[in-house]
C-alpha cells in the first residue's frame, strides 16, 4: 500500500475551500482509475481500489484469473507468474495485481483529472443548489462580486454560490458596487445547462413581506398577520395587516415607535414609501382602508356580485384617492382585489381637482 500524503492533502483542502467533500472526491477518483484500467487492459475493469484518508494510503489491484495457459493478458495471468505475487494463489482462483500509478501512463492521468474536474463541477453544482434551495422564498444576505457597466446587471455571492441579480431586478435607487452586501429574495431555483440558478429580487412583493418579518416581533411569531400587499418597486408599496387579539393594534405594531420599525424597511427599500393598513372582513372597510392617505365618505360594491365598486371622497381628496398617474389606486386595487372607480362626492370633477393624475400622493 503505497503512501500518497499529498493527494489526501489536496483532497482535504478542495474540501475546505470549495466546500466538497473529501469522500466525494474520493469515488470520483476510484471511478477515474476504473475507466483508466478498463481502456488499459482491454476492458477489464474488474478493480480492487483501497483508499484511507486517516494514513495517506491507497493501493490498486487489477484483479485477474489463474490459468494453466495465458489467452488474454488483460484477464488472465500464468499460475507461475501469479505464485509470484502469492504462494496461495491457484488455478481458476483471482489474484489482485498491485498497479503502481506509474503505469496507468498519460491516458490514465488524462482521464483521472477529466472525472476529477467533472467530479469538482457537479459536486459544486450540487452544493448551490442545496444553498439556493435553502434560502428559496427567503431573503440572503449576499455579497456584490461585480456590476456590469454596459447592461447593470449585478453578481452576488452568497455562501458557495454565485448567481445574477438582473438590473430589472433591483430597486431604483439601488446603487450597487464591488463589495456591497445586499439583502435579496430568493424567490426559486431553477435548473439550467451551466447548473442551478437562484431567481433573486429586489423588487418582488414578498421581499417586502419577509424584511417585515424579520424587523416586527408581532409579525415574526404570528401576533399580526399580512393579509396582502401590493407594490410598484422602488416608488409605492401597500400592506394589509389584521391581528387576532382586539388589544393588538396591527398596524402601530408594523409602524413603530415615531415609525422607527418601518423606517429601518423604508432604508433598506432606498426610500420607497409604504402604505399600513388595517385589512377587514368586510370589503367594502378594507376598499375604504386600501384607499389611505384619502379618505371615503363611501364605498358601494357592485350589485352582480363582481369584485367591483365605486368609492365615493371629498372633492378635495379626488388627487389623493387617484394618486400620481393613478398610482394609488392602482394598488388599492390590487390589495383588494377590486376593481375601484373612484368619483367625487359631488358627482362630478370639479375645477379644485387640478390635473388630478399629476397631482403628487402625499
Amino acid at each position: 500500500m503505497a503512501s500518497n500524503k499529498e493527494l489526501f492533502e489536496a483532497l482535504r483542502l478542495l474540501e475546505k475551500e470549495k466546500g466538497i467533500p473529501a469522500e466525494y472526491m474520493i469515488t470520483q477518483i476510484k471511478k477515474a482509475i476504473v475507466t483508466a484500467c478498463r481502456n488499459l487492459y482491454g476492458g477489464n475493469e474488474n478493480v480492487e481500489i483501497k483508499m484511507d484518508a486517516d494514513k495517506n494510503t491507497f493501493s490498486v489491484k487489477l484483479l485477474k484469473t489463474v490459468v494453466e495457459e495465458v489467452e488474454d493478458e488483460n484477464y488472465e495471468i500464468s499460475l507461475e507468474d501469479a505464485k509470484l505475487i502469492s504462494k496461495r494463489a491457484a488455478v481458476d482462483k483471482e489474484i489482485g495485481i498491485p498497479l503502481e500509478p506509474k503505469q496507468f501512463g498519460r491516458i490514465a492521468v488524462q482521464t483521472a483529472r477529466s472525472v476529477i474536474r467533472q467530479g469538482i463541477r457537479d459536486g459544486e453544482k450540487d452544493q448551490m443548489l442545496v444553498e439556493f434551495q435553502s434560502k428559496s422564498q427567503e431573503i440572503a444576505t449576499a455579497t456584490v462580486e461585480r456590476v456590469d457597466p454596459i447592461t447593470g446587471n449585478a453578481t452576488l455571492k452568497f455562501g458557495n454560490a454565485v448567481t445574477v441579480l438582473p438590473k430589472s431586478e433591483q430597486i431604483e435607487g439601488d446603487d450597487l458596487r464591488e463589495g456591497d452586501t445586499v439583502k435579496v429574495y430568493v424567490a426559486g431555483v431553477k435548473e439550467t445547462d451551466r447548473g442551478p440558478r437562484a431567481i433573486i429580487s429586489r423588487t418582488h412583493p414578498d421581499f417586502v413581506k419577509r424584511l417585515f418579518e424579520k424587523e416586527i416581533p408581532e409579525i415574526y411569531d404570528g401576533t399580526v398577520e399580512i393579509k396582502s400587499i401590493s407594490r410598484e418597486a422602488g416608488s409605492r408599496t401597500k400592506m394589509a395587516v389584521f391581528s387576532e387579539d382586539s388589544e393588538i393594534d396591527a398596524v402601530g405594531a408594523c409602524i413603530g415607535t415615531r415609525g422607527a420599525r418601518v423606517n429601518t424597511i423604508v432604508d433598506e427599500l432606498c426610500g420607497e414609501k409604504i402604505d399600513i393598513v388595517p385589512y377587514s372582513d368586510d370589503p367594502a372597510a378594507f376598499i375604504a382602508a386600501a384607499l389611505s392617505p384619502a379618505n371615503v365618505v363611501k364605498v358601494e360594491l357592485a350589485e352582480d356580485g363582481t369584485k367591483a365598486c365605486k368609492a365615493t371622497v371629498p372633492d378635495g381628496q379626488l388627487s389623493l384617492a387617484i394618486g400620481n398617474k393613478g398610482q394609488n389606486v392602482r394598488l388599492a386595487a390590487k390589495l383588494t382585489g377590486y376593481k375601484i372607480d373612484i368619483r367625487p362626492e359631488s358627482g362630478f370633477w370639479g375645477e379644485d381637482t387640478q390635473d388630478e393624475d399629476d397631482k403628487e400622493t402625499e
